[in-house]
């Protein structure tokens, strides 16, 4: 992978550039076999990075994508929200595979706490929205980050102080003022003692630690976990996640400046997915159509709920406007081999609305719906690229495929995904 990364930055950001379930695993950790930190900087055990070795796959929601690279050291950033039980079966599935984390995994002191608490209202205030549910995962993400903000969350410096117990009371107390709920906060305080010891030696002052690495010259990757149209201020509201998984987000979720990031790397599906409810302009809905085939072959199922994942073809306007928010330098493109027997392939090039276009994504949802998708169409090459190696032994079709998408997005794609092993990637020329 050591070419594949030249010329890039000391920092680069990973981010997903549409609604999640990109493959941004799988580049964070190609990459970090050549850099030497990997930084997790938004969400929590909603996000799902699956990365395939040799066979063997990895299913990470909390731990950096970089922790099976021996040479890394991970770090997840203040911005996240950790459910330590969750962060404990991870190390312990790492164990099993013989893969050694110690002295190589870092938490920050100001990421806040999920209790099992946050999940229970969580799946209590989805229930109680009914039809107009948001499909959230369930594990107490946006309840998490609802108490950061209201300012009674408790972060992991807290586990060390004299007050712990009391301040989880008085947030569970607070909580139970809205929902009802049986809570054993005693036990959750026990427990919590037992998993403070656990994880001390890996918490850390964030930013003087990610900061030093950098004065180091050390090579930083930050990665992102769900996607641009999932922000919570930028996606497609209120149908979103809890965080920045933004450019913006690795800044703040991590506490390094903005000068510092050099390259902004964007993780494009060679489709379109989405999990939960929202907006999906480009989404197949017929049962034995392209949609499903896609969902078949691409295996689509959440990595994190299991939910099936709703498909559709590729979508230019999101990518447009995701680049316009986060400007990315060069573009990962993966799955591409999911297409493969695909005859004809769809991209939607552009909205019309009333047959006017559109010059970005509606944030208006009445718009939304009478969003009316202009396509391009192209002959599929219906041949098996799982083996090839280079750009020139892509077939014709698949090569012109790409070249469109770099074309109309204006952004150089660098990497191609052509199956789910780590290795299954080649890189594209520059163009001269």
């Amino acid at each position: 992978m050591a070419d594949h990364a030249s010329g890039l930055s000391q920092v680069v950001v990973v981010l997903g550039s549409q609604w999640g379930d990109e493959g941004k695993g799988k580049i964070v950790d190609s990459l970090s076999s050549v850099y030497d930190v990997c930084g997790r900087f938004n969400g929590g055990s909603n996000a799902g990075h699956t990365i395939v070795v040799e066979g063997v796959k990895f299913a990470f929601h909390l731990l950096p994508s970089g922790i099976l690279n021996p040479r890394n050291e991970c770090i997840i950033g203040n911005g996240c929200v950790i459910h330590f039980p969750t962060l404990l079966k991870e190390l312990e599935a790492l164990q099993k595979q013989n893969v050694d984390y110690q002295k190589r995994l870092f938490i920050s002191d100001r990421a806040h706490i999920v209790f099992d608490f946050h999940q229970k209202i969580d799946g209590l205030s989805e229930t109680s929205l009914g039809t107009q549910k948001i499909g959230t995962t369930g594990k107490g993400i946006g309840p998490a980050y609802s108490d950061k903000v209201n300012r009674n969350g408790i972060r992991v410096s807290d586990l060390y102080e004299k007050d712990f117990a009391e301040k989880l009371k008085r947030s569970v107390a607070i909580a139970q003022k809205k929902f009802s709920f049986e809570y054993d906060v005693e036990a959750e305080i026990k427990r919590y003692e037992q998993i403070a010891e656990t994880v001390k030696p890996f918490v850390v002052d964030s930013v003087l630690w990610i900061n030093q690495k950098y004065e180091q010259g050390k090579k930083i990757l930050l990665e992102g976990a769900n996607a641009a149209l999932l922000d919570i201020d930028f996606g497609t509201y209120p149908y979103v996640t809890s965080s920045n998984p933004t450019v913006g987000g690795a800044v703040t979720g991590l506490g390094i400046a903005p000068r510092k990031i050099g390259d902004v790397v964007g993780v494009v599906k060679a489709y379109t997915t989405r999990v939960g409810e929202g907006p999906f302009p480009t989404e197949l809905l017929d049962k034995d159509g392209p949609g499903n085939q896609m969902r078949t072959v691409g295996r689509e199922v959440g990595t994190t709920t299991g939910r099936p994942r709703r498909c559709g073809w590729l979508d230019i306007p999101i990518l447009k406007y995701s680049n316009l928010l986060n400007g990315y330098s060069v573009l990962n493109l993966t799955k591409t081999d999911v297409l493969d027997n695909f005859k004809e392939i769809k991209i939607g090039v552009s909205y019309k609305v009333d047959g006017k276009t559109l010059d970005s994504v509606p944030t208006n949802f009445e718009v939304a719906n009478k969003i009316e998708v202009v396509y391009e169409t192209f002959p599929g090459w219906e041949t098996d690229i799982s083996k090839c190696k280079t750009w020139e032994s892509l077939p014709e079709n698949c090569r012109k495929y790409i070249e469109r998408i770099e074309e109309l997005l204006n952004v150089p794609i660098r990497w191609i995904g052509t199956g789910p092993d780590r290795e299954d990637v080649l890189q594209k020329p520059k163009k001269l």
